[in-house]
């Protein structure tokens, strides 16, 4: 069974940090592309960053380039989301999410753990 399980939300002043990560489990960790997702309220979900199996490429929506860093431990089948410089409309729930072997954007994936608050808010 496919268990993605996010943790290290919560609530963050404007230019404050935080760190998620995401716990894999079921599945091939190390040979697939993983993206982390969000969800504002009364919007619909959007891709947040993009890292393929291996690490090697990296890609980030134009709104947190510069400031999230995705990265992944495959010894330990974990992704996590570095988040400096927040901003209020950062305020989210994210979700972990795995992209099956065939894909043609990134929000096609066929499995998504259970989301993390984050909120940005002075």
């Amino acid at each position: 069974e496919v268990q993605l399980v996010e943790s290290g939300g919560g609530l963050v002043q404007p230019g404050g940090s935080l760190r998620l990560s995401c716990a894999a489990s079921g599945f091939p960790f190390g040979s697939h592309d993983l993206t982390w997702v969000r969800q504002a309220p009364g919007k619909g979900p959007e891709w947040v960053s993009f890292i393929s199996s291996g690490g090697g490429r990296t890609t980030y929506t134009d709104s947190v380039k510069g400031r999230f860093t995705i990265s992944r431990d495959d010894s330990k089948n974990t992704l996590n989301l570095q988040m400096n410089s927040l901003k209020p409309e950062d305020t989210a729930v994210y979700y972990c999410a795995k992209l099956p072997w065939s894909y043609s954007n990134y929000l096609q994936h066929d499995y998504r753990g259970q989301g993390t608050q984050v909120t940005v808010s002075s």
